[in-house]
């Protein structure tokens, strides 16, 4: 029976630190090169996902940069009673891509994917391809075309016909581009290194 429980012990202690690993935000966001360097499996994971749904890597990456600084666990931040004590959050975004639950669950339905959790890189660079590539069909905006789909993944499909009275959103999304653009430039001196690396993903 100890030796039973020590062995349990010994299991989740691995577990938690190859789940730490990760998960922990690479130490330079704002590189692309940098991040890929720490996590590499994370640079198959957005080459698939711009396979699949046509996404560009540098959209993908500036897309949670802005959202979540690639903080598996961020949330928004809790609004203030009397500017003091602690109140409900503004909306239920979480994980690296901030999705909304609602518009989660839409993209587990869609894509049959009961088990995606906002909390894991993979699931949230693929939902970023879904949601852009719906963007695409519903709206006509490029992929490639940043500025516009980052105000209609943050302002949703049904309110992106009135971002053009939006100041707020609209400084957003030219912040969006401007750091895509640096994750670009940055990938070309990079990306044969990483195309050519030997690691599978199963």
């Amino acid at each position: 029976m100890k030796k039973r429980k020590q062995i349990l012990n010994s299991f989740f202690v691995i577990l938690f630190l190859f789940t730490s690993a990760c998960s922990s935000i690479p130490k330079n966001t704002a590189n692309s090169c940098s991040i890929f360097s720490e996590k590499y499996f994370w640079y198959k994971h957005v080459k698939k996902t711009e396979k699949k749904w046509g996404t560009p890597v540098y959209l993908q990456l500036a897309f949670i940069k802005m959202e979540s600084d690639f903080d598996w666990l961020a949330k928004p931040q809790r609004l203030k009673l009397f500017k003091v004590i602690p109140y409900k959050r503004p909306s239920s975004s979480f994980g690296y891509s901030q999705a909304v639950k609602g518009t989660w669950e839409q993209y587990k339905k869609e894509n049959n994917k009961p088990l995606a959790t906002r909390a894991r890189f993979k699931d949230s660079v693929d939902f970023i391809g879904w949601y852009t590539n719906k963007s695409s069909q519903i709206l006509k905006i490029s992929k490639k075309d940043v500025f516009r789909q980052y105000i209609a993944y943050h302002e949703g499909w049904g309110n992106y016909k009135n971002y053009k009275s939006n100041n707020k959103i609209i400084l957003l999304a030219k912040k969006v581009q401007k750091q895509s653009s640096k994750y670009k430039n940055q990938l070309s001196e990079c990306q044969k290194t990483l195309s050519t690396n030997k690691y599978i993903i199963f």
